[in-house]
């Protein structure tokens, strides 16, 4: 470059005096203005737009700060820049200062996920992995802190560059909120609303410490492998299904098919079976121990021995009474956490409501339980 070139480059900037930013990039975050070393004319005008944001750094300092308007750039307009300057009667040549445009627009639709799937612990389950992705959006929320912090020196800072950074903040406080959420693993994909407003006031801090405001959080999709999703639909199932009612159904059933085929083997046993039943029943009506056999001859009774007799469970949550429950029932309502170690339980017998952990056959449920050791001869 010639030194002519060089004076008309120095000329050209040094009688701007009309300072502004048109945004034809739909990336672009901080735009430098660019002119000749850093020069502005006294009483130059500063247009920023709606959407933007205007600062003036000084030597490294923040300076002035212009949010949408149209300035004309004095004393009167630049405090922090005359103080630091040491300007006290004005100033009529160009001084220097580095003008940075901010975009302030919302930046939607950004994309984050988990690059691998990372690691849950489940109560039911054990170990699991899971994977997620969502959408998010954000703006910029203080400019000055934003270009100190993060964009430096750069001139032509754009939402790529950021980005990055983002995704991998998201995704770091994200795997921490599920992990400490402790939820059962079915219901994460059930609750992404709730997740995401709970992921997105975690995150906020640490968008407010560079500038950023995070002005909305998706969770579109929670996957885990295809096998995990059969147990959970397998478990889920059976969770609904009272196992009492199950058992007695089947029995009828059972009991209907063999009436059905009364000459048969089967109609015999099951036959013998209602009789015993029927037996026990009239014994207790009638308050007779037993029966005597055909013909006054007594013979030795082949009858299997009495069943056992199910122990029926009442428990409390949210201090209403629920129940009668099975044993295996009760094991399952406390797997899906509907009750805990805490919870009060009654059986016929008991003087009165006791904690779960304090009854000896319930305490299988808290995991643990080993034998006595055997007895020395």
């Amino acid at each position: 470059m010639s030194i002519f070139d060089e004076i008309k480059k120095k000329l050209s900037h040094e009688f701007i005096d009309i300072i502004e930013w048109l945004d034809t990039n739909n990336e672009t975050i901080v735009h430098r203005f660019e002119r000749y070393q850093n020069e502005i004319k006294n009483n130059a005008q500063l247009i920023v737009r709606e959407g933007q944001t205007a600062v003036l750094i000084n030597e490294g300092q923040l300076a002035d700060v212009f949010k949408p308007g149209t300035y004309t750039l004095n004393t009167k307009n630049l405090p922090i820049l005359t103080t630091l300057k040491g300007w006290k009667y004005g100033f009529d040549s160009p001084f220097k200062a580095e003008v940075y445009f901010v975009n302030t627009r919302l930046f939607t639709d950004e994309k984050w996920g988990t690059k691998n799937p990372f690691m849950l612990s489940d109560d039911r389950f054990g170990l699991v992995e899971i994977r997620a992705f969502g959408t998010y959006s954000f703006r910029i929320s203080n400019a000055g802190k934003f270009i100190i912090d993060v964009v430096g020196t750069d001139g032509n800072f754009t939402n790529y560059e950021i980005n990055e950074h983002l995704k991998s903040l998201i995704v770091t406080r994200f795997t921490d909120t599920v992990g400490e959420a402790n939820l059962p693993i079915e219901l994460y994909a059930a609750n992404t609303s709730e997740l995401s407003e709970t992921c997105q006031v975690v995150m906020q801090p640490e968008f407010n410490r560079v500038g950023i405001e995070l002005e909305k959080f998706y969770i579109e999709n929670v996957s885990m492998p295809e096998e995990l999703k059969k147990e959970i639909f397998e478990y889920s199932r059976l969770d609904k299904l009272d196992m009492a009612k199950l058992a007695q159904f089947k029995a009828a059933k059972a009991m209907e098919l063999a009436a059905k085929n009364e000459g048969g083997t089967a109609g015999a046993g099951m036959g013998m079976g209602m009789g015993f039943v029927l037996a026990q029943q009239m014994g207790g009506m009638m308050g007779q121990s037993g029966t005597q056999p055909f013909g006054g001859q007594a013979t030795q009774s082949q009858a299997p021995p009495p069943m056992a007799v199910q122990v029926s469970y009442f428990y409390a949550v949210n201090g209403q009474q629920s129940g009668p429950v099975s044993f295996e029932k009760l094991k399952e309502l406390f797997a899906s956490r509907t009750i805990n170690r805490d919870s009060l339980i009654w059986k016929q017998g008991m003087a009165k409501w006791t904690e779960l952990k304090e009854i000896e056959e319930l305490k299988s449920f808290l995991g643990g339980n080993t034998p006595p050791p055997l007895p020395t001869a």
